[in-house]
């Protein structure tokens, strides 16, 4: 099969590859997206959306991503369904396969794969997915105002969502499976002097309650066999996230977590001609209004890197 010869080849369909392809389509680079497993990211798992700009009374999660969608189709980006499956970047332009059978070449390779973050496993908790059960305190934290929550996880991020909402809910409980936080100390002096949270030490739990109108708890485990209930109305997962970096960390410097590392506060990759935006070159802030301002600085580093080399 002859292979499709594209400018601009983005990879990821959320915040961050669409706004790369809205720049890169004005751009005139004619930017093919494919956006893989999960179109749309990872706001597609959540209902209201309050901190975006631009929209007073919040949005659905869904809906934003189908609107910068249909901005980046009318603007000239080829959106298609489908995900990359295989990657050479051992040369220009860039040798890659999409859905396992057709072969495209790129003059320029923008990964925006994101990062997906990690959950314990558990039906019920799949079950209450965005009616209570959310990875992100920053996203979601503001609907369980004057609530009680529970944050699961003993790490720096844990601690931090859970002081985050210990300032806007009543109570916050943490559940650690073991009987230290692995946070930092700075971290851990913050949990512990912060008065309405509570750690549920050698703690794992067993199922997250509920009923038709979302959350109401969870079951807990104790190591010694005890079994018990608490009341919450959120229930955070703090476990980390994974990047979904793994087709390209062959090629591209990654770190010890699997991020892509990118040049300074540019989207350059350690491969010339490949550009990396959004949650899979972020471990830090994971916010759509921040990955789709590293899709702009991928699209602009892309059409610099063109004109460029157009003549070499």
């Amino acid at each position: 099969m002859e292979k499709e010869h594209v400018k601009c080849l983005i990879v990821g369909g959320g915040p961050a590859g669409y706004t790369a392809a809205i720049y890169a389509a004005r751009a005139g680079l004619s930017p093919v997206l494919y956006e893989g497993v999960q179109p749309g990211g990872q706001l597609t798992t959540t209902t209201d959306i309050e901190n975006f700009p631009g929209f007073e009374n919040g949005i659905d999660g869904t809906r934003l991503m189908d609107t910068m969608r249909a901005q980046a189709v009318r603007l000239g980006a080829d959106v298609r369904m489908g995900a990359i499956t295989s990657a050479d970047l051992s040369s220009r332009p860039f040798s890659v396969t999409a859905d396992e059978k057709t072969p495209i070449e790129a003059e320029t390779l923008i990964i925006a794969t994101g990062a997906a973050a990690k959950y314990l496993g558990l039906p019920s908790e799949q079950a209450f997915r965005g009616m209570g059960v959310s990875a992100c305190a920053t996203c979601d934290g503001f609907f369980y105002r004057g609530k009680d929550v529970a944050v699961v996880g003993g790490g720096d991020t844990a601690c931090e969502e859970a002081t985050y909402l210990a300032s806007i809910c009543r109570k916050v409980y943490m559940i650690v499976r073991r009987d230290v936080l692995r946070a930092s100390t700075a971290m851990q002096e913050r949990v512990m002097n912060t008065p309405n949270i509570e750690i549920l030490w050698n703690c794992n739990t067993q199922e997250v309650l509920g009923d038709q109108s979302g959350v109401t708890g969870a079951r807990l485990l104790r190591k010694d066999g005890e079994t018990f209930d608490i009341a919450v109305d959120g229930f955070f997962l703090a476990i980390g996230h994974h990047p979904n970096s793994e087709i390209f960390s062959a090629w591209v410097n990654v770190d010890s977590e699997g991020y892509i590392i990118t040049d300074g506060k540019t989207s350059r990759t350690s491969v010339e001609g490949v550009f990396a935006a959004g949650d899979v070159q972020d471990p830090l802030y994971r916010q759509a209004v921040t990955a789709a301002a590293s899709g702009c600085r991928a699209a602009l580093d892309a059409e610099k890197f063109l004109i460029s080399h157009k003549n070499a």
